[in-house]
């Protein structure tokens, strides 16, 4: 099988995930996904006290070699069993998920065009852009709504950790992406040029567009 792997990078509350769901919801079985997020390192030798002091916004809090292994091996034609992280102990859960291979395999995460390897895995690199007041508004509505966290913790953490690795690794790995996209999946003109990039992929036919271009979209 002809897999076509799309990155998904951007900052936290950038839209990485609506533009994600779209295209889940648009192409069902022919696209699976895998998160950057689910791929927090393990810590049950650290009391949660101190798991709470971590920073989960360096490149070394993700275990991205395994996240790159398992994609080798959905590209493969092989199912994966993705690992599952728990916000609220701030460590990963006894669970799996099974992700299967699938004709497209989107990858998403702040961090995933700061690998130079796993970065080259990807057919396609989409960097979703976003104000970053608009950005730390969206998590801190996910993070209290969602996620347990109380308003404090969230604003300390941007504060401390979000924003200047923001700064120093997400904003930087932009430079890697193909397509810039502002606003992520409520870009109707952006999500529909990628829809035909993807179906023209998932038909087998060659694609109209070219795939590397400047313009922001």
């Amino acid at each position: 099988m002809d897999v076509m792997v799309i990155g998904i990078a951007g900052g936290t509350g950038s839209g990485k995930t609506t533009l994600t769901n779209r295209l889940k919801e648009h192409f069902g079985d022919d696209v699976s996904v895998i998160y950057h997020d689910n791929y927090y390192k393990r810590h049950d030798e650290m009391p949660y006290e101190e798991r709470c002091l971590l920073n989960y916004d360096h490149p070394d809090a993700f275990d991205t070699d395994l996240m790159t292994e398992h994609l080798l091996a959905l590209k493969a034609g092989k199912a994966i069993h993705c690992p599952v992280y728990d916000y609220t102990i701030h460590n990963r859960s006894a669970e799996t998920i099974e992700v299967r291979p699938a004709k497209v395999i989107i990858v998403e995460g702040i961090l995933i065009f700061q690998n130079c390897e796993l970065r080259s895995l990807m057919d396609i690199k989409i960097f979703v852009d976003t104000d970053a007041d608009v950005r730390i508004l969206r998590r801190i509505m996910r993070d209290v709504k969602k996620r347990g966290r109380s308003l404090d913790s969230v604003v300390e953490q941007y504060l401390t950790t979000v924003k200047p690795m923001h700064e120093q690794f997400v904003e930087p790995s932009k430079r890697a992406a193909d397509i810039i996209v502002l606003e992520g999946g409520r870009n109707l003109v952006a999500l529909d040029m990628i829809i035909q990039r993807v179906t023209s992929h998932i038909d087998g036919k060659p694609s109209q567009e070219p795939l590397k271009i400047d313009a922001e979209l």
